[in-house]
C-alpha cells in the first residue's frame, strides 16, 4: 500500500529517550519492551498470534496518540512484508486505529489494512466486521496520503464478488467518483481502480452509473497516465455491455467514440486491446457502427487486426464483426483493406474466436451488396473456406458454411461457387453432429442449386458429379434430411429436390426419377399435413425469418409448405410433360407451368419467394 515511514526500534527507543515511561500503565509499558524484543527478531516472529499480537493490540487500544502511531506503523511494515489469512484478532485493533482522529494513525493503519486485503479470506472479513464506514469516512479525508491509502484499500476489496454490491450500497461510490478527478495521481489510480472493480455486475454497474461515473470515467479517457487510461476504458466496457446504458453514453459521451479511438494508438498495448474491446461493445447499437467509421477507427482497428499479439487481433476483430452488421458499413470496410486480412485469419488455429469473428464479419460484408459477395470470392474467401472446413472447430464451421450460404444467393456468383467444388465439402458437413453446421450447409446445397432466371446455358453438372461422392453424395444427404423428424430439415430437403428438377437437366431428373431412397419418403410427404418443427437440436441459425417459413404455412387450399413442395416434386417426376422437357436437351420446367393449374401456378411462385427466404442466412450479427 506503500509511503509508510519504515517502523524499527528507533520508533520506540526514541520514545524512551524523551522519558515518558511514567506516563504510560504498566501494561503499555510492558508491551512497548516486548514489541522492541520482536523487532530486533523480525524474520522470525509472525506478529499475527500470541504475545507479538498482544502487545500490539496492547499499544492499538492505548489512548496515547504516540503508542498508537507506533503500533500503526508496525502493522503496516509487517504487513508490507508478509501477507497471510488472519483473524478478527489481528483485524480488530487495526479497524481501531482506522477511526482514530490522528492523520498519522489513519494514514499507516489504511495501508496495513489494505496490504492484508490483497488476501481473499481477509477481503470478506474486513468488510463483515464493519470496515467499509472508517474507510469511506477517511476517503472525505483532505490528507491525500489518507486518501490515497483508504481508496487503495477498498480497491482491494472489490475485487471480491462478494465484496462489490456491499460496497456499492455503502455509499462508497460517490466518493470514489470524486476521487477519480484527483490532482494526486496516485489517488487518482486507486480511484479509477475501484471503480473499474465495481463494474463487473449489472446492479453495481446501475450503482456507479448514478453515482455519476460516467462524465468522469469518460473524461480521464484522456489522462496523461497509461493506467489511469486503462482503468477508465475498460470500465467503460464494462459499463457499455448493457442497452440502457449504452443510450446514455450516446445522450450525454459525443466525444466518447473519437476518444477510444484515439486510445487504439495509444503507445500502451493494454490500453489499445482496451479501446478495441470498448468500441466493440458500444457497436452492439447501430449508432455506434456508423459513428465508429465516421471517426476513421477503421484505419486503427485495420492496423490492430495485422498485430502478432493476440489480445490485440481477438478484439480489433470482435469489433470490426460489429461494425460490420450495419449495411452502409460493408463498402467502406472492404474499401479499407479489410478482404485479405481476414481471409488470412480463417486459418488463425491459435484462437477459434478469432476464426469466428473473421468468417462472420465476411458474412456481414456479403449480405446487401453483389459487388461486395464477388469482391469476397475474388480476395479468395471461398478457396480458403473450402480448403479449412472440414478441419476447423465446429463452431467456426458453422459461421463458414453461413457465409457460404450468403454467397450463394448471388445468381452471377452460382457458376463460380459451383466450379470450385464447393458441394464436396458442403455434402459431408450435412451430417455433422451439430445440427446448425447440419442447416448450414444444406441451405448453402440449396442457394447453390435455385436461380431467379434460368437459361439453357447453366451448368448443372456440378450436382451430377457429386450425386453419390462424397459420403454418399447429395443423394444421401437429402434421404437424411427427407427421413429426419426435424421438419426444418424436411422443408430443405422437398425445396432443394424441386430446384434439381426445375434445373431441366436430363441427369439430374433421371437421377431423383429413379431414386428407390428419395421418392418413396416424397410421396409419404405429400399425403400428411406439415406439423410445425420441433427439432431437439434447434433451427439452423442459418435460416431467415424462421418463424414464418418453417411453420406450417397454410396457402389457399390448406396444405403446408412440405406437403406442396413435394407434391410439386411428383408432378415433375410423374408429369408426361417432365419427361419431355428432360428429353429436350437444354429445355427446363419453369415454375408455374403447364404442371398443375394455374392456381397452383400461383401457389408455387409465392412458396419460391417465401422458401428463398428462409434459404438467405440471417443478413448481419
Amino acid at each position: 500500500m506503500g509511503n509508510i515511514t519504515s517502523c524499527c526500534e528507533s520508533c520506540f527507543q526514541g520514545r524512551r529517550s524523551q522519558s515518558y515511561e511514567p506516563l504510560l500503565l504498566e501494561n503499555e509499558r510492558e508491551a512497548v519492551a516486548d514489541l522492541l524484543q520482536y523487532l530486533e527478531n523480525r524474520t522470525t516472529t509472525n506478529f499475527f498470534t500470541g504475545s507479538p499480537l498482544s502487545a500490539l493490540t496492547t499499544l492499538s487500544f492505548s489512548d496515547n496518540v504516540d503508542l498508537q502511531r507506533s503500533a500503526a506503523l508496525a502493522f503496516a511494515e509487517i504487513t508490507e512484508k508478509e501477507v497471510r489469512p488472519v483473524g478478527r484478532d489481528t483485524l480488530d485493533p487495526i479497524l481501531f486505529l482506522l477511526s482514530s482522529h490522528d492523520t498519522e494513525v489513519q494514514r499507516a493503519a489504511s495501508a496495513a489494512l489494505g496490504n492484508l486485503a490483497v488476501n481473499t479470506d481477509n477481503k470478506l472479513l474486513i468488510v463483515k466486521l464493519g470496515g467499509l464506514e472508517p474507510l469511506i469516512r477517511q476517503m472525505l479525508s483532505p490528507n491525500v496520503e489518507v486518501q490515497c491509502n483508504a481508496v487503495g484499500c477498498v480497491t482491494n476489496l472489490a475485487t471480491h464478488d462478494d465484496n462489490k454490491t456491499k460496497i456499492a450500497k455503502s455509499g462508497a461510490l460517490v466518493p470514489l467518483t470524486r476521487l477519480a478527478r484527483s490532482k494526486d495521481m496516485r489517488v487518482q489510480r486507486n480511484a479509477t481502480g475501484a471503480l473499474l472493480n465495481m463494474t463487473h455486475s449489472d446492479e453495481n454497474r446501475q450503482q456507479l452509473v448514478n453515482a455519476g461515473a460516467i462524465p468522469v470515467l469518460v473524461g480521464l479517457l484522456n489522462s496523461p497516465d497509461t493506467d489511469v487510461q486503462y482503468y477508465c476504458t475498460t470500465a467503460l466496457s464494462n459499463i457499455a455491455v448493457d442497452a440502457t446504458n449504452r443510450k446514455k453514453l450516446a445522450q450525454s459521451e459525443p466525444k466518447l467514440v473519437s476518444s477510444l479511438v484515439q486510445l487504439m494508438d495509444s503507445s500502451s498495448l493494454k490500453v489499445q486491446c482496451q479501446a478495441a474491446l470498448a468500441l466493440r461493445n458500444l457497436a452492439s447499437d447501430e449508432k455506434y457502427q456508423l459513428d465508429i467509421v465516421k471517426a476513421d477507427g477503421l484505419a486503427s482497428l485495420l492496423r490492430l487486426l495485422q498485430s502478432t499479439y493476440l489480445p490485440l487481433i481477438l478484439s480489433s476483430a470482435a469489433c470490426v464483426r460489429n461494425v460490420s452488421i450495419h449495411p452502409q458499413n460493408e463498402s467502406p470496410i472492404i474499401e479499407s483493406g479489410f478482404l485479405q486480412p481476414l481471409i488470412n485469419l480463417l486459418s488463425f488455429k491459435d484462437n477459434e474466436e478469432v476464426q469466428c469473428h473473421a468468417i462472420s464479419t465476411l458474412r456481414n460484408l456479403a449480405a446487401s451488396s453483389e459487388k461486395n459477395k464477388l469482391a469476397i470470392v475474388q480476395a479468395g474467401a471461398v478457396q480458403s473456406i473450402k480448403e479449412l472446413v472440414l478441419e476447423v472447430p465446429m463452431n467456426v464451421q458453422s459461421e463458414m458454411t453461413a457465409c457460404i450460404a450468403v454467397l450463394a444467393l448471388s445468381d452471377e456468383l452460382k457458376g463460380q461457387l459451383l466450379d470450385m467444388g464447393i458441394c464436396e465439402v458442403l455434402i459431408p458437413l450435412t451430417n455433422s453432429p451439430s445440427s446448425e453446421v447440419q442447416g448450414n450447409s444444406a441451405a448453402a446445397l440449396g442457394n447453390l442449386s435455385s436461380k431467379d432466371g434460368r437459361s439453357s446455358s447453366d451448368d448443372y453438372s456440378a450436382f451430377n458429379d457429386v450425386w453419390d461422392r462424397p459420403d454418399g453424395g447429395m443423394h444421401r444427404y437429402l434421404y437424411r434430411f427427407l427421413s429426419s423428424p426435424d421438419t426444418t430439415f424436411q422443408h430443405i430437403a422437398v425445396w432443394t429436390i424441386v430446384q434439381l428438377l426445375e434445373s431441366g437437366d436430363p441427369q439430374l431428373i433421371s437421377n431423383i426419377r429413379s431414386s428407390t431412397l428419395l421418392l418413396p419418403h416424397i410421396r409419404n410427404l405429400s399425403n400428411s399435413r406439415t406439423a410445425s418443427p420441433t427439432s431437439s437440436g434447434g433451427t439452423p441459425r442459418s435460416h431467415r425469418s424462421q418463424s414464418q417459413s418453417y411453420q406450417d404455412t397454410d396457402t389457399g387450399d390448406g396444405q403446408g409448405e412440405i406437403q406442396l413442395l413435394s407434391r410439386r416434386i411428383l408432378e415433375l417426376v410423374d408429369g408426361e410433360d417432365a419427361l419431355v422437357s428432360a428429353s429436350v436437351p437444354g429445355s427446363h420446367v419453369q415454375p408455374g407451368s403447364s404442371l398443375g393449374s394455374s392456381a397452383a401456378g400461383r401457389d408455387h411462385e409465392e412458396l419460391r419467394r417465401s422458401v428463398r427466404e428462409a434459404f438467405a442466412p440471417g443478413s448481419h450479427r
